[in-house]
């Protein structure tokens, strides 16, 4: 696999900002009136049936694209191609043909988990104890009982163990249960994911890595220690325990902005399986975008394998579809989604304009790229670009970019960034959010 494939990273997933890199002269930009942008006019536009009116730029374009992939012994056959504006579909090459569409495939799992779950759901994780608190002293074992947060790493550990210390817990004379959906550090096995969790709540067993997340949390988070004395057991079911903490994880929309700004493909998967397999996001997604639902066959939420097919445009149809479904939230596809300029993440190298919202995706044979651009004459620019062979991948990434380039030379950047493409100031950066202590709730 290559590189991008971004399968999980440990502890938090930090952000590294940075000014976007320079990238092809295009016109230059003026200021431009959003407000008719933004309205519900143009929003029921952009969910309605497309209408086919053919742009010689984009179409330029794509063929163009098209032209370098066959000088590289990729065949146009097997590519795709779409780009829309508005209700307009103004170039596509196989637009309804679907193909492997690699982590374009989180996508159609951020729009089925909108669907079913909303922006604010949260997934508990239930502690409890099986004996009584004597003099800071557990007489039994610790219990822990998940129900599927995705997103539980060294800084929700190190916020528990404090939460239970105040509890006045300081050691258990039994074991570490685990039981129900428990994982951390995106390691689904309960014993290995036990293991860390029992190294978190105690600052001595620290590792390198833990010691690093803590030290990325604010000043004055106390060190914990809950000494657990026993060994880290995997049960099927939970024994028999008295409730003391509730753990609640980060909202939804904060786990799939750091599912799809890092491509963590351990957070697709789970957020997939929970909603109720591939199949379930599939048909969701296809009915939430209004796409025949032969064009997103799905093996799994993450992308992981040739055999999540997706059309091109069904790719941009859902993207639409999540930027209507969060209007009502005063929120849009930039709280979600990479953003060229604020977000490096998969993004390190790419030559896209600044402010545009985007998704990669790279399998051994794949590379793809769909978003969002903020053009001035043509407003919100919606695409999808999925290359199939085995050319070099940096040089695909220059020809996806060059596409774009070619788009926004002729169209314009919008100046300023229009508001239905800026990220919402009342979302906190979730990596900030780690370690909340007010998500530990004393039962």
């Amino acid at each position: 696999m290559r590189n991008s494939l971004a399968i999980g990273l440990t502890g938090s997933l930090l952000i590294a900002t940075l000014a976007a890199p320079g990238w092809a002269t295009v016109e230059p930009v003026r200021s431009v009136d959003w407000a008719s942008w933004s309205s519900a006019n143009w929003l029921m536009a952009a969910i309605a049936p497309a209408a086919t009116i053919p742009d010689p730029t984009a179409a330029g374009a794509i063929q163009q694209h098209l032209a370098e992939l066959a000088a590289l012994g990729m065949p146009a056959a097997q590519q795709g191609v779409f780009i829309q504006a508005g209700n307009q579909v103004l170039a596509e090459h196989q637009g309804g043909v679907p193909i492997p569409a690699a982590s374009l495939t989180k996508i159609p799992t951020t729009l089925a988990a909108l669907t079913l779950w909303g922006t604010d759901r949260q997934f508990n994780t239930l502690i409890g104890m099986t004996g009584a608190l004597q003099d800071g002293v557990v007489q039994g074992d610790l219990v822990v009982q998940g129900e599927g947060d995705p997103l539980f790493v060294w800084e929700e550990a190190i916020a528990l163990g404090n939460a239970l210390n105040q509890l006045g817990i300081q050691r258990v004379s039994g074991n570490l249960v685990i039981v129900g959906n428990f994982a951390m550090n995106f390691k689904a096995d309960p014993e290995t994911a036990g293991s860390l969790l029992k190294q978190g709540l105690n600052a001595d067993l620290w590792s390198d890595e833990a010691a690093t997340q803590y030290a990325q949390m604010p000043p004055g988070t106390l060190k914990p220690r809950v000494l657990i004395a026993g060994t880290v057991q995997a049960m099927s079911q939970a024994p028999s325990f008295v409730p003391v903490l509730r753990h609640r994880s980060l909202p939804l929309i904060q786990i799939l902005k750091a599912m799809n700004i890092f491509s963590n493909n351990f957070i697709a998967d789970s957020v997939a399986q929970q909603l109720g397999g591939a199949a379930v996001v599939a048909r969701q997604a296809a009915t939430a975008a209004q796409v025949d639902p032969a064009e997103i066959q799905l093996i799994n939420g993450s992308g992981l394998g040739t055999d999540n097919r997706i059309s091109p445009r069904a790719i941009a149809a859902m993207l639409i579809a999540i930027q209507a479904k969060l209007r009502s939230q005063q929120l849009n596809v930039a709280d979600l989604f990479p953003v060229v300029g604020r977000e490096r993440g998969t993004l390190g190298g790419r030559r896209i304009l600044p402010g545009a919202a985007v998704k990669t995706g790279t399998l051994n044979d794949v590379s793809s790229l769909a978003g969002v651009l903020p053009t001035r004459d043509q407003g919100l620019v919606w695409f999808s670009i999925i290359d199939i062979g085995t050319a070099n991948l940096d040089t695909l990434h220059a020809h996806q970019d060059e596409l774009l380039q070619t788009l926004v030379a002729q169209w314009g950047a919008a100046l300023p960034i229009p508001p239905d493409l800026q990220p919402s100031d009342r979302l906190k950066l979730y990596e900030a959010q780690l370690g909340d202590p007010t998500r530990n709730q004393p039962l």
